[in-house]
């Protein structure tokens, strides 16, 4: 007991020094590509969604986590005369052929449609004739460069950035429709323009120029704000957060809360197994229950009923009731000592004093005896009726 003692001591002591290290040590950095606007870690997007009043300073900012039809539809049918932007930046947009139908309806009512995603949907590709390729790039050192096609935005240095930012390019879209507003060093579009009616669309093939990562480097925040400088600097900004956090109520349920942050998932887990282990740890030290055993049957009544079906259902009453007649004789001779050979009137006044039973059963049952040794056919009911009166033979004899 006492060891045991000292056992647990250093058990607790241990976990205690555990638990103090683990709470002391420098939180690890998050590299979790979220893209959401409430995220301060690298590939959140915190920064860039609270510097839009700075650079849109005539512009009303909101936030938006329906999809794209219900989003726009609703800003055409409450801002039907100001101008407006739709700001995409996810990993991936999946628009519909009735979403492309309400966006380019809202293009052509003057306002903008910005997209930056690494893949868009197999129907808006399609549609615009897109397709996306990378750069070769083995190392997040290597920096990709890339700049503006206009003038006016080429900045005093190239832009380079880490990471394998910005190696997206367009390989493939409509050079007669869309226009190019940046390249990278390989001279690939990765910036381009559509224009219909009196708006535009904008797409970009990364999402990772407007990351929090990047706009913390004068180079990025600088890129990042001359991209977004093609925009209306006026009207509505409307904030997808559709593509990347998903719908409103898509993350109701409870266990969001200890899944979404590291320290509490590894602790759901380990409370998890733990629990495992207890309950076959358990069953392993339990008494397992004996079973109850079914008493033995009783084979010989169980046999005869079988035969008794199989000759029942063979429909042979004569070979029924010369079974009947030899177990009756056999009777006869074991129990009262009496030769059977002959069946004459002196062996019936012998059996009728010997058994006590009922001169007329005895009579009648010699003369069923006589009829199923000629060999005739019984019938059901004279088969019934032998039964019957040996049956009663036996009562009255005290069987």
């Amino acid at each position: 007991m006492k060891d045991l003692k000292i056992y647990l001591i250093i058990a607790f002591s241990l976990l205690l020094v555990y638990c103090v290290v683990q709470y002391n040590r420098p939180k690890p950095v998050d590299w979790e590509p979220t893209y959401l606007n409430t995220d301060k870690i690298p590939y959140g997007t915190f920064i860039l969604y609270h510097q839009l009043n700075d650079i849109f300073p005539g512009a009303t900012i909101r936030s938006s986590r329906q999809p794209v039809y219900n989003t726009l539809y609703d800003a055409l049918a409450e801002h039907r005369y100001r101008p407006g932007t739709y700001l995409i930046v996810a990993p991936k947009v999946d628009i519909d052929q009735y979403d492309y139908e309400q966006m380019i309806n809202y293009i052509k009512k003057g306002n903008a449609v910005f997209i930056a995603s690494f893949y868009v949907s197999q129907f808006l590709s399609d549609t615009l004739k897109l397709k996306i390729n990378s750069e070769p790039s083995f190392s997040f050192k290597k920096k990709t460069k890339t700049g503006f096609t206009n003038p006016a935005l080429k900045p005093k240095q190239i832009y380079a950035f880490d990471r394998q930012i910005g190696n997206q390019y367009f390989s493939k879209f409509d050079t007669s429709k869309a226009v190019v507003l940046g390249k990278n060093q390989y001279n690939h579009s990765n910036f381009i323009r559509y224009q219909f009616g009196k708006g535009f669309l904008y797409l970009m093939p990364s999402p990772d120029y407007f990351i929090n990562y990047n706009l913390l480097k004068p180079a990025g925040s600088d890129y990042a704000a001359k991209a977004l400088s093609y925009l209306p600097a006026k009207g509505e900004i409307i904030w997808d957060e559709y593509a990347s956090a998903g719908a409103a109520n898509a993350d109701d349920s409870p266990m969001r809360v200890f899944l979404s942050h590291a320290e509490l998932r590894r602790a759901y887990f380990m409370a998890l197994f733990s629990l495992l282990f207890f309950v076959l740890y358990g069953i392993k030290r339990r008494q397992r229950i004996i079973p109850v055993a079914d008493p033995l049957q009783n084979a010989t009544v169980d046999f005869v009923k079988v035969v008794g079906q199989v000759y029942y259902q063979q429909r042979n009453n004569l070979n029924i009731a010369s079974k009947k007649v030899t177990f009756f004789l056999e009777h006869i001779r074991s129990r009262y000592q009496l030769k059977t050979n002959v069946l004459d009137q002196e062996l019936m006044e012998t059996l009728i004093s010997k058994s006590g039973a009922n001169a007329e059963t005895v009579a009648q049952i010699f003369k069923y005896i006589d009829y199923v040794q000629t060999g005739k056919q019984i019938s059901d009911r004279e088969l019934i009726n032998l039964n019957y009166l040996t049956e009663q033979f036996y009562k009255q004899a005290g069987l």
